[in-house]
Order: structure tokens, then sequence, then C-alpha cells
């Protein structure tokens, strides 16, 4: 399984670097490659596809991403992409401690939610200590606390026709001359309700800090960090993910990254 988790990090890296710099040259002459019949877009759509069905076959629905003990948190969480978000609401948030913070839950669901931080934290917990494993190729031990995304999405009561959750969040990410757009993510109702997928408020026994995507993030334990977005603003039930950025379920993988990221 390491050997496998390093070949995919080294493809990733590869794929995600070469594509990061698309947004950057601000080139009419990529536009190819980012659109969805684009040769390259096809064949990594193709490998996506066959690696996501292969995962799902091999691996119990509910299988569990390896847990640690407290010894082997060695370091704070290392933080990673965004670090202290621009977007002006945010910022009103944080410099009110997150009091008027309000989670939105909507889409595919029978009984829309608004829930504050207070409302969160009195809801189930879990406690996990996991291995967060970045792309770029390194992997750090934490505890993270958090509500399983299973008992919010239990509230809401999802649609018989949803598939996808849709996270929204308060970050926005620069596309060079094409400007900055707010980072998406998402994930199938299968992961959503793996006991370890979580909206973690608690890092190494504290508040989650903003640098680490406070006052809310996602942990999907079995997929790949750029999966577990941060600083989340809402969560969307949906049954297709094509209306969102270029259709690819997510801000990286608009640009040429897998959308299942399963480790």
């Amino acid at each position: 399984m390491s050997r496998l988790l390093i070949n995919r990090r080294r493809f990733l890296t590869a794929a995600g670097v070469a594509a990061s710099t698309l947004p950057l040259v601000g080139c009419d002459a990529f536009d190819g490659i980012l659109q969805n019949r684009g040769i390259v877009r096809d064949v990594l759509a193709a490998a996506n596809d066959l690696t996501y069905r292969v995962q799902r076959l091999l691996m119990d629905a509910d299988r569990l991403a390896p847990e640690f003990g407290e010894s082997e948190i060695r370091q704070g969480q290392r933080p990673n992409g965004s670090t202290d978000p621009t977007d002006p609401q945010y910022i009103a948030l944080q410099q009110q401690d997150f009091s008027e913070y309000r989670l939105a839950i909507a889409g595919l669901v029978e009984k829309p939610l608004s829930l504050t931080l207070t409302e969160l934290r009195n809801m189930p917990s879990r406690t996990q200590i996991t291995r967060h494993d970045c792309v770029e190729g390194w992997s750090c031990v934490a505890k993270w606390t958090g509500v399983p995304l299973s008992k919010v999405l239990d509230e809401a009561k999802v649609k018989p026709d949803a598939r996808y959750i849709v996270f929204h969040c308060f970050d926005r990410m620069n596309l060079g001359l094409s400007g900055s757009v707010a980072y998406y993510e998402s994930i199938d109702l299968i992961d959503a309700r793996h006991p370890q997928t979580i909206l973690a408020y608690g890092l190494n026994g504290k508040p989650l800090p903003v640098a680490n995507g406070a006052p809310l993030r996602v942990r999907v334990e079995r997929q790949l960090g750029y999966k577990m977005a941060k600083y989340l603003s809402a969560i969307e039930v949906v049954s297709e993910l094509s209306t969102f950025g270029r259709g690819n379920g997510g801000f990286w993988e608009d640009l040429g990254y897998d959308w299942y990221a399963g480790i």
C-alpha cells in the first residue's frame, strides 16, 4: 500500500504542477487542455474513473483509515494552501471569534439547516488521530475533533436522488490573469457517511486555528489532503457535479487533479 501511495503521489504531483502553471500564463493556447473534450482531460478522467471503481470494489465502505496514539503526534499540523482568507465576510466572522458563524446545509434535503458552532459542538462528536497525506509528498499525524458528517446529513434528511456533497468555502484561490474563484470540493455519499468523515472544529485538543481552516473544515481520512476543504461556509447536497466550477468536482480537479483521491 505504501508503494501505491508513493507512486500515486508522484503522478498527482506531476499532474498538479503541470496543471497549476496553466492559469499563471493566462494564455488561450491551453484552453483545449482544460476543456472536457481535450485528450489530456479524457485520459485523466478515464484513469480516475478506473481508480475509483477498483478502490470501491477492493475496500469495504466502512473500512477505517489507520489511527494512531498520542505519542505519534510529533509536531503541529502543517498548514498548507490558503492560511488566512481575505474574504470580507470571513474577516468579520473572525473578528467576532466566529460567534456569528453559521453553516448552511442546503440542496437535496428535506430540512435545510443553518447551524452555529455551538450547535455543531453540541452534536455527537468523534475524535481521531490520523495521518494527513498531502499530494506534495509530506505527511503529518494530528488529532481531530468534530461532528460526523453523517449526523448532520441525517438531521437534514437527505433526499433519495442525492449522490454528492459539495463543500463551499470562504477562501479564494488565484487563477492568475483570470482572477480568483471560491474554493470548493466534493465527495460522494459513501465517503460522506464514512465514520471518519467529520466536520472538524478541534485540532490537537484546541479550537481549530485559522491557518488550519477555522472555524470548520472537513476531514475525509481515506483520501489525499486536497479533498479536505477548509473554511467551510456551506454544504450542498446534489445529484450531479457538472454545474459547479468547470464541472469536475473541485478547484484542483478543474485544473487536472483526480476527483477521487483515495489512498
